[in-house]
């Protein structure tokens, strides 16, 4: 079944969470609240799982470029990413050159498939802003 971005599908893999509750993560030390990141996991099967996270812009004014720095747990690693740009090997994603700007409240999300146990999110899931 082929889906717009974007939209639902319906359908899930066994042993997936059908209404996962996110996890909000505070932004590190230092930024001033500029924006925050927000870890979910979409789905998991045996070997993998796919992830997404969401930034949100919480200034009143808009936001220009953003990162999300966050540790994968052992034996995780990020297979195909989209949305953003890997910076690293630990899980830190940038913005894409398309999804930069967010406006004052605005929010955008990336995704990612990874290999490895689901079980375990990212340790320090969080947001800054040049």
């Amino acid at each position: 079944m082929v889906a717009e971005k974007g939209t639902e599908t319906g359908s899930r893999q066994l042993g997936g969470n059908p209404h996962p509750t996110p996890t909000p993560s505070p932004t590190p030390p230092g930024q001033a609240g500029a924006c925050t990141a927000t870890y979910r996991t979409v789905s998991t099967w045996s070997g993998g799982f796919q992830a997404e996270v969401t930034v949100r812009n919480n200034g009143s004014t808009p936001l220009n470029g953003w990162t999300v720095r966050m540790t994968l747990a052992a034996g995780q690693a990020v297979g195909n990413l989209w949305d953003g740009v890997a910076t690293g090997t630990s899980g830190d994603v940038r913005n894409a050159s398309y999804n930069g700007v967010l406006t004052a409240g605005g929010t955008t999300t990336f995704g990612y498939v990874a290999g490895g146990d689901s079980a375990t999110a990212p340790a320090g899931v969080g947001c800054s802003s040049p």
